[in-house]
C-alpha cells in the first residue's frame, strides 16, 4: 500500500502486525496492574463549583515494579530519566551501564541500586543474568543505538530506545527484526506522545474541534556551543539539528494529525566557516504534504536562541502549544468562534513527568502484552522521512514518499 491509501493508524497497525511479538514469560493479564479502587480515596471537602481532588496512584508495590537498566549516564539520564522514577507508578531503576564506573557507583548509591548491578559496556550482556532487569533503556549517542538494541535483544530483555531510533532506516529495520526474533518488545522514547498537553491537543483534533486540518507550523531550535560535542559529529549523531531537535516537529506533524505525508521539500544550511558545522547541518526547513491537503511547515536550527512553538490550523479553529517540546512549562491554547465572537481558551492541564509517563506506558504494555504506542515502526517511519528530507535538500527538488 502507498501513503495515498493508508492512514497513519493503519500503517502502524499493519507494521506492528508484521512483527508481532510472541507472549513472553513476563507477560501477565491486566490484573497485574492495580485497579483504580486500590488508590487511597479521600472525601471531597470542596463545594460543587470546585474541581474534584484526585489522590495519586494507584502504584505497584516496589517488589512488583518493572526493573529498568539505564544504559548511558549522560545529561538526559542524570537530569531527567533517573529522577523520573520517583514519579513512576510501575517502574524502578535496578541496574546501570556506563563506561565511567566511578560516576555509575555514585548514582547507584543515590538511587538504591546494588553495586553488583553496575555494569560496563564490555560486560553489558551480563544483564541477561540479572533477574531484576526486565527492560533495557538505551540512552546513548545515536550511532550506538542499533548495536545496543541488537545486543540487548539477545539478553531476552525488553528494549526502550531513545530517539532518534538510529542513524538510518536500514539500522531501524535491523533493530525491529532483531527484537522480533528475540520475542522482546521494542519501544521508541517519543516522550511528547505521552505528555498531557500533546494528548489534549490530539483529542481536539480527533473530536473535530479544529475542523478539517489545513496547516501545521512548528519550530524547535537551540544554540549549540562546544564544537567537540558528539551531537556535532556525524559519525555519532547521524546528522545535525534535524535528527536531534527537528525530529520533534516531524513526529508531531504525524501523530497529532494521525496522517502520513506523501511528499517533502526541504532546504539545509551548513556554513563553511563555522567549526561547529564542519560535519552536520546548522539549520533545516522542510514542508510535508499530506494527501488530505494538510501541509506541515517546520524549521529547526542549532544556531539560534532557544525557540520552540507548534500551531495547528483547521477550518474552524487553531490550537497551539507554547513552549512546545520542552520538559516543563507547556501550555495549550485554542481559538474558535463562539456566540459570534472569537474566544481563546487555555485549559488548566496538570503537568506530569513525561519520562515517567513513557516508562509507565511501556510497563503496562509488558504486563498486559500489548504493542507500545510508539513501537520501532514509528521510529522507522521518521527515519525514512528524514532521509527524504536530506535527499530533497541535496537535489533541490520535492521527494515523493512511499
Amino acid at each position: 500500500m502507498t501513503d495515498s491509501s493508508i492512514s497513519r493508524r493503519l500503517f502502524l497497525r499493519s507494521a506492528a502486525a508484521a512483527t508481532t511479538l510472541a507472549t513472553t514469560s513476563l507477560a501477565q493479564s491486566s490484573s497485574a496492574l492495580p485497579n483504580a479502587q486500590d488508590a487511597v480515596q479521600l472525601p471531597q471537602i470542596h463545594g460543587p463549583s470546585e474541581q474534584d481532588e484526585k489522590a495519586p496512584g494507584p502504584f505497584l508495590a516496589g517488589d512488583e515494579r518493572i526493573g529498568f537498566a539505564i544504559v548511558g549516564l549522560g545529561r538526559l539520564s542524570i537530569d531527567q530519566i533517573l529522577p523520573a522514577f520517583g514519579g513512576s507508578k510501575y517502574a524502578k531503576p535496578v541496574a546501570l551501564v556506563s563506561g565511567d564506573r566511578g560516576k555509575a557507583m555514585k548514582l547507584a548509591a543515590q538511587y538504591g541500586i546494588k553495586p553488583a548491578s553496575v555494569y560496563d559496556y564490555a560486560n553489558f550482556e551480563r544483564l541477561r543474568e540479572n533477574p531484576e532487569v526486565k527492560v533495557i533503556y538505551i540512552v546513548l549517542p545515536n550511532s550506538m543505538h542499533a548495536e545496543y538494541v541488537l545486543r540487548g535483544a539477545k539478553t531476552g530483555k525488553h528494549i526502550l530506545c531513545e530517539k532518534p531510533m538510529a542513524t538510518s532506516s536500514r539500522e531501524a529495520e535491523q533493530m525491529i527484526v532483531a527484537c522480533g526474533h528475540a520475542k522482546v518488545k521494542l519501544m521508541i522514547a517519543y516522550r511528547q506522545q505521552y505528555e498531557p498537553h500533546n494528548e489534549a491537543l490530539r483529542k481536539l483534533v480527533q473530536q473535530g474541534k479544529l475542523g478539517e486540518l489545513r496547516g501545521f507550523v512548528a519550530s524547535n531550535s537551540q544554540r549549540q556551543g562546544d564544537p567537540t560535542q558528539w551531537r556535532l559529529k556525524k559519525a555519532l549523531a547521524g546528522g545535525g539539528c534535524l535528527p536531534d531537535v527537528g525530529l520533534y516537529c516531524l513526529n508531531a506533524s504525524r501523530f497529532l494529525s494521525e496522517q502520513e505525508p506523501v511528499e517533502v521539500l526541504a532546504t539545509i544550511n551548513q556554513p563553511k566557516d563555522d567549526p561547529r558545522f564542519k560535519e552536520v547541518e546548522a539549520s533545516c526547513s522542510f514542508a510535508l504534504k499530506f494527501l488530505s491537503g494538510y501541509i506541515a511547515t517546520c524549521t529547526t536550527s542549532y544556531d539560534v536562541h532557544k525557540s520552540a512553538l507548534l500551531r495547528m490550523e483547521g477550518t474552524t479553529a487553531w490550537a497551539e502549544l507554547s513552549p512546545a517540546f520542552g520538559y516543563h512549562g507547556n501550555k495549550l491554547t485554542w481559538s474558535h468562534l463562539q456566540d459570534g465572537g472569537e474566544i481563546q481558551m487555555t485549559p488548566q492541564i496538570e503537568e506530569k513527568d513525561q519520562f515517567a509517563l513513557e516508562m509507565d506506558h511501556f510497563c503496562e504494555c509488558i504486563l498486559e502484552d500489548k504493542t507500545p504506542r510508539t513501537p520501532g515502526e514509528e521510529g522507522l517511519r521518521d527515519h525514512r522521512i528524514m532521509e527524504a528530507i536530506y535527499e530533497s535538500a541535496a537535489s533541490g527538488r520535492a521527494v515523493k514518499l512511499a
